[in-house]
């Protein structure tokens, strides 16, 4: 398997654009690519206004005890800033993606349409290109079973955002094949990140253990146990998350949240992963999370109450 020097990413939203900026800044060169060309104009500037953050956030202010090194640092990004947006190509021509050494598809959470992409890349792709699937919970042995590279295919799920995320969880199929995962993981390492390695079961390991957390959130909300802010506040503050889980929820986009339930129900068969109906009535009424405005919190208003806990407890 040749040396991964050209990565394809297809699907210019959150997930792919921040993939794409992963592999840019890393040396390596980029096509993005989305059948929409207001998204791929969108995921340009997402990508380098997040290249600018990283600077902004710290990583300046570390250094100004010397304003040498300072000024050395500051040149050395805005190099290397220059340099990602020039590795980076916009496309929506499927054909571009001949030249990838490893084309990873970040579009929406649904088998069949994922399948269909498959089957069109392994008509297009280089015979020695692996074809990684961003999916958070669908088969990979399936997926792979659209095309004739079964070897090649394998699960490359970035958390979300992926510039900041540490983990990426790496899916085998049935028939990967160990040159397959070995530079597939390598190419995860180069992007700076953790990686574990999940077998093929729905869900694979973190999602399999964080959307029933979430479910059970619906639940909680949807018999009346306490309000959203007490359930956020208290998983936040009693077990030391970063935000409860259904402000994650949100910031996944309930409807994503939906779509992995009903694999985990369907894929393991237990009615314990049966999506909480109040999720389903969200995802049925538009309230997706912060991509529509609103989920299970409205983000359509100047400002958000901050989560505070209720005097009953």
């Amino acid at each position: 398997m040749a040396e991964i020097k050209c990565v394809g990413v297809v699907g210019a939203g959150q997930m792919g654009s921040g993939i794409a900026q992963l592999a840019a800044t890393n040396g390596l060169d980029v096509w993005l690519l989305d059948a929409d060309r207001d998204a791929l104009s969108r995921a340009t500037g997402a990508i380098s206004s997040s290249i600018n953050r990283f600077v902004s956030k710290g990583h300046v202010l570390r250094l100004l005890h010397d304003p040498l090194e300072t000024l050395e640092f500051i040149f050395i990004f805005f190099e290397v800033r220059d340099d990602a947006m020039r590795r980076l190509r916009l496309t929506s021509n499927l054909q571009d993606l001949c030249s990838a050494d490893i084309i990873v598809e970040a579009i929406v959470e649904s088998e069949d349409v994922k399948k269909k992409l498959f089957k069109d890349l392994d008509g297009i792709a280089k015979s020695s290109a692996i074809l990684a699937s961003n999916t958070s919970s669908i088969s990979i042995t399936r997926l792979a079973s659209a095309t004739k590279r079964p070897s090649q295919v394998i699960g490359m799920h970035f958390m979300n955002p992926p510039p900041i995320m540490k983990l990426v969880e790496i899916i085998r199929g049935a028939d990967t094949s160990e040159e397959t995962f070995v530079a597939t993981k390598a190419l995860a390492e180069r992007f700076g990140k953790t990686t574990v390695c999940s077998q093929d079961y729905a869900g694979f390991i973190v999602n399999r253990i964080l959307m029933p957390m979430i479910n059970e959130a619906f639940h909680t909300l949807y018999t009346g146990v306490a309000t959203k802010e007490d359930i956020d506040s208290g998983m936040k503050h009693g077990t030391n998350q970063p935000m409860g889980p259904l402000e994650l929820a949100d910031l996944i986009g309930l409807d994503v949240c939906l779509s992995v339930m009903k694999v985990l129900h369907e894929g393991l068969g237990d009615s314990k992963y049966a999506p909480c109906p109040l999720l389903v009535q969200y995802v049925d009424a538009g309230r997706l999370g912060r991509k529509r405005g609103i989920g299970v919190y409205d983000y359509r208003k100047a400002t958000q109450k901050p989560i505070t806990p209720s005097p009953r407890l």
